[in-house]
């Protein structure tokens, strides 16, 4: 699905539509936690080991939700917390991410991606085919390593 153009971006770029919506380190790393460890609460984004600001978190999180990439929805067990998921919008970056993390377990010797051999020699195989997989299991609440949920 389209959406309508930003009339404030720098330029209509295709690298720079997605650079200004969600390029900025801390987006992807907020994503990169829904996908991988399956977080869903601001505490939760919180304790990531980058140590992301509060200001920072409250920001991205608004942002993505404005930008339509995830939804906030009340938590079904506490109503003082909100959880966040991705959109569809969302779940379209997957395949994103997951080239990032091919890129990175070539680059990055020590990436924690090497403990995974399982999941990359998969990915380096078939990457629609995983990238399909991975947006269905996150579409019914799942995640990729549930045991890395800090």
């Amino acid at each position: 699905m389209k959406t309508a153009c930003n009339e404030n971006l720098r330029s209509h770029c295709a690298v720079n539509f997605g650079v200004e919506i969600f390029g900025d380190r801390w987006s992807l790393l907020i994503i990169r936690d829904i996908v991988f460890a399956g977080k869903k609460t601001y505490g939760e984004f919180l304790k990531s080991e980058e140590g992301i600001a509060t200001n920072v978190l409250a920001s991205r999180l608004s942002s993505l939700e404005k930008e339509g990439i995830i939804r906030k929805t009340p938590s079904p067990n506490d109503g003082r917390k909100d959880f966040y998921v991705l959109t569809e919008k969302g779940l379209d970056l997957i395949p994103v991410v997951l080239n990032i993390v091919l890129w990175s377990a070539k680059y990055d010797l020590k990436s924690y991606v090497h403990h995974s051999k399982a999941f990359i020699d998969r990915l380096r195989s078939n990457p629609i085919r995983v990238g399909k997989e991975v947006k269905e299991l996150i579409r019914n609440g799942g995640c990729l390593f549930p045991e890395s949920k800090k």
